[in-house]
């Protein structure tokens, strides 16, 4: 129910300049704890077809890819055929959850408020990253900050 509420009913969401990196998502309304602000939505692959494309997309110079994955064998790709979703920037202390649900046996990747949001905030999640040996440098700016993404 309220997975189509958010659909007939979507947040007031826009991307603008961000503190954290280059452009960011941020709420033009006050937003509850659990509201539904927005779904990640994209281009449903498997994990083979993903890593031939972060590849490509290194090759081209394509500094940012949006790779989300839904499960153990697929992942979205937003790059290119995405939706706001894709600016959400990653925070150590995240005012946004990402959370994959099944609505009608289809799995969707919806991004929730763990607080009170007001209007103007950047909206944000941690990306929990898989441990890598090569560290990506973490700029969220939170107090607890870890200093890396992964």
């Amino acid at each position: 129910m309220k997975y189509r509420l958010s659909k007939t009913q979507p947040k007031k969401v826009e991307v603008g300049p961000s503190k954290i990196h280059r452009n960011g998502l941020f709420t033009l309304e006050d937003l509850a704890p659990a509201d539904i602000v927005i779904e990640y939505v994209g281009e449903r692959i498997r994990n083979k077809v993903a890593d031939k494309r972060e590849i490509v997309y290194e090759m081209k110079g394509i500094g940012d890819c949006y790779l989300f994955r839904l499960d153990k064998e697929y992942i979205i790709d937003a790059t290119f055929h995405g939706n706001k979703a894709r600016y959400l920037n990653h925070s150590c202390d995240a005012n946004c959850s990402a959370k994959i649900i099944n609505v009608q046996q289809q799995k969707h990747i919806i991004i929730s408020a763990n607080r009170q949001i007001k209007s103007g905030e950047e909206l944000t999640y941690n990306y929990n990253f898989d441990y890598e040996a090569d560290k990506i440098e973490c700029f969220c700016g939170a107090p607890a900050c870890l200093g890396r993404l992964n």
